[in-house]
């Protein structure tokens, strides 16, 4: 019994330590999951910079055309070449709130275009804003603070580019200097779009996650449970 009164001893102040540092942590990491069961989406800022607005912006999935990845049929959020009038550019924006992100944080989503995506090709972009809000410009081809290009699906609008069955996409944050607050935008950007346009179809995203890192205190802390639970066994004779 005196080895296990002793060894606590040792390891007690140093979990006070991390306690403490803890308790003096303020930033946290991105956390979301979003299955779109309701649209407009709580929290979510839309914006259409599509070269002439139209009929439509970013609407509750239509289960017609095809059902949700997860959830009731119509729990998607969908865009539509009715985005914009004519032939021209669509630049349809979905943006989130702005939440505290760190490296190795990692956005998924799945999404998906109609039954037949060799007619009219669609395309998909996630941008990240490192100083979060809702700047995107006021231009079908202004970005704003979202400079940054994580992943673009069909980035070439080529006719087979964009799956037609529900496809999981991911991006990992990196280059970051430490927790930031940011933001993450969807824009559903076709250029040649439109009702009498060669390209855009119809699209939709389901399912998305902010997985946050672990943070080292919280590995920290992990390894000093264990070493409570190898000390006790060891007072009881275990191995």
């Amino acid at each position: 019994m005196s080895l296990f009164v002793s060894s606590m001893r040792a390891l007690l102040p140093a979990a006070a330590l991390v306690s403490m540092a803890l308790a003096g942590t303020t930033a946290s990491a991105a956390s979301l999951t979003e299955g779109f069961d309701v649209v407009p989406v709580a929290g979510w800022t839309t914006v259409n910079n599509s070269t002439t607005v139209g009929l439509t912006g970013w609407f509750q999935g239509e289960p017609t055309v095809f059902p949700a990845q997860a959830g009731l049929a119509t729990s998607y959020i969908a865009a539509n070449n009715n985005n914009t009038a004519g032939a021209s550019t669509i630049s349809n924006w979905l943006i989130s709130p702005t939440l505290t992100f760190n490296n190795g944080d990692v956005v998924s989503f799945y999404t998906r275009t109609d039954q037949n995506p060799t007619e009219f090709p669609d395309r998909l972009e996630l941008r990240f804003s490192n100083v979060g809000g809702i700047d995107v410009g006021n231009t079908d081809t202004s970005v704003g603070t979202f400079s940054l290009l994580l992943l673009s699906v069909n980035s070439g609008l080529t006719a087979s580019g964009y799956p037609n069955t529900w496809t999981q996409f991911s991006s990992t944050i990196s280059g970051l200097g430490g927790s930031t607050s940011a933001a993450i935008a969807f824009r559903y950007f076709v250029t040649d779009g439109g009702p009498d346009g060669a390209n855009s179809s119809y699209i939709g995203i389901d399912t998305l996650r902010i997985a946050p890192v672990p943070e080292p205190a919280a590995y920290l802390m992990f390894a000093l449970g264990l070493g409570v639970i190898a000390l006790r066994r060891l007072s009881a004779g275990q191995t």
